[in-house]
């Protein structure tokens, strides 16, 4: 079986979940040709959070208020002695809290009103009016009416009115394109079916609230059918798009956020097997709750509308965690790039000047669910006789080495151009190190000697990392040595924090000192 991806995008403007056409409205359409699955997949980028656009909303409209209001104290009342009083700070502060804190008791913070900038004007107005009454009021009854300036008031009052819908033309341009483009829907599909799997499809897909969209469902039975022989009720209206290999193939080809896994508990060694490979994956996995006749507390259960889930494997480094990993690599990359120009330029001079061939080894390597990368290093080696695959380890005193490459090998200075990779996104600062495509630990191939191999895909891979700074970086001869990277970065993935991003990056330079490894 194959998917082939299309270019074509579905323009809505809405999140409508109409599973009539589960694969024709939904962004996909579904034919069979010759045995094969010719998909149309809208070319989405990876999933925006909704929970971080409303933050990052509410956010900046708060400071942007105060900024305004700042700004027009400053250059309409100029008095310094008025001005470093607390009451217009104080003001300031709390008009823009009780505005947000009404714009979100109206819903305006919710993506629909986010990508509109039509249907809410009146709400936002209304909104701001309420929290500036709300100020004049309390500067009546608090008696401190001669601290304020009233022409800053009204000033402020219309300024921050056009500042709003100004700044909220700007969010619906770019909501509504990520609307358009499906990254702000979780993309869903089913592995394994039973008596009420149609159902359950049916309930998420017309359920008109919820940001989940079905792809469609997996079953190794085709047609799919009960215990019974039977036809599953509501069925037809969805598309079966292979069985479990499939499924790891399609989340690798296209965006998938959440795996239902629709098997009773009873049939053990069918759930242990799906999880094998699924938890390889950098999803949600959710069994429906009604698969297992247990009943745990409500705080146990998460929900996608009102049909409750248990949870049994989250993605990794979700929401507001991507979201500050991602300013924290490209803060901290640009300002590194800065600071380390010097000695890089002159690496990449000496590079130059001691052998032929270009300054920049360019390598293609696993990203962040086996997507391929390129990544960029110092060459090191002799141009002739570099080895893009990395079929054959580097080993001491490996003669392909050049006398340069020797030493920044040794200090990893030849990995300081993947900054580069940093920026634009392929690389995180830290995280799982990308390994070249035929590395192998003796003989095999790294996924042959260790079964969870590809589960540290399940992020960006990293400059450097948790097994790195623990003395498992450079060669790896052997099955072992493979072993405990692996285990190291699964830690790391499982374990994540800013704080563990921050430490592994104040370790690294001292165990760079420890080149026993490196070659």
């Amino acid at each position: 079986m194959s998917f082939k991806t299309n270019a074509r995008a579905i323009a809505r403007p809405e999140f409508p979940n109409s599973p009539a056409d589960a694969l024709g409205r939904d962004g996909f359409s579904n034919t069979r040709r010759s045995g094969q699955f010719d998909l149309a997949l809208p070319r989405t980028g990876s999933l925006i959070s909704r929970a971080v656009i409303r933050g990052v909303a509410r956010v900046t409209e708060g400071l942007m208020l105060i900024t305004l209001g700042l700004a027009i104290a400053v250059s309409y009342v100029a008095e310094p002695a008025l001005l470093a009083t607390y009451q217009y700070h104080l003001a300031l502060i709390a008009t823009a809290l009780a505005t947000v804190v009404i714009y979100d008791a109206l819903g305006l913070y919710s993506v629909t009103s986010l990508a509109s900038i039509t249907r809410p004007i009146g709400r936002l107005v209304l909104g701001w009016t309420v929290a500036t009454a709300m100020l004049t009021v309390a500067v009546f009854f608090l008696k401190i009416g001669p601290e304020f300036s009233r022409v800053w008031l009204a000033l402020w009052y219309g300024g921050g009115a056009v500042a709003i819908l100004s700044a909220r033309a700007l969010f619906s341009l770019q909501v509504g394109k990520w609307v358009r483009a499906g990254r702000l829907e979780r993309r869903a599909v089913v592995y394994g079916v039973g008596p009420n799997t149609g159902q359950l499809l049916a309930t998420i897909a017309d359920d008109q609230n919820n940001d989940v969209r079905i792809c469609g469902y997996f079953d190794e039975r085709d047609p799919a059918t009960d215990r019974n022989g039977r036809d599953i009720k509501g069925l037809e209206r969805w598309h079966r798009l292979g069985a479990l290999q499939d499924l790891v193939d399609f989340a690798r080809q296209t965006r998938v956020d959440i795996v239902i896994l629709d098997l009773p508990l009873t049939a053990e060694e069918r759930v242990v097997k799906a999880l094998h490979q699924l938890t390889q994956l950098p999803v949600d996995i959710r069994m429906p709750a009604n698969a297992s006749r247990l009943r745990f507390q409500p705080r146990t259960y998460s929900y996608i509308g009102q049909i409750p889930f248990i949870d049994l494997s989250d993605r990794p480094i979700p929401d507001w965690g991507q979201a500050s990993k991602w300013a924290f690599d490209k803060a901290v990359a640009g300002i590194a790039l800065v600071l380390l120009a010097p000695l890089m330029l002159g690496i990449a001079a000496t590079i130059k000047l001691t052998s032929k061939g270009p300054v920049l080894f360019r390598q293609k390597r696993y990203g962040f669910n086996n997507e391929l990368i390129e990544v960029f290093k110092f060459r090191s080696m002799y141009t002739e006789l570099t080895d893009a695959d990395a079929t054959k380890l580097v080993t001491k005193g490996d003669p392909r080495v050049t006398p340069i490459g020797r030493f920044i090998r040794k200090t990893s200075i030849d990995e300081l151009p993947q900054l580069l990779n940093v920026l634009r996104g392929d690389l995180s600062l830290v995280g799982p190190r990308p390994h070249a495509l035929q590395a192998k630990a003796g003989d095999a191939l790294y996924d042959e000697v260790v079964d969870e191999y590809f589960a540290r895909h399940k992020v960006k891979p990293g400059i450097t990392g948790w097994a790195q700074i623990n003395g498992w970086r450079g060669e790896t001869d052997t099955f072992e040595k493979i072993r405990k990277r692996v285990e190291h970065d699964l830690y790391y993935i499982e374990n994540w924090s800013i704080f563990f991003d921050l430490y592994i990056l104040a370790r690294t330079p001292f165990a760079l000192i420890e080149t026993d490894n490196a070659y």
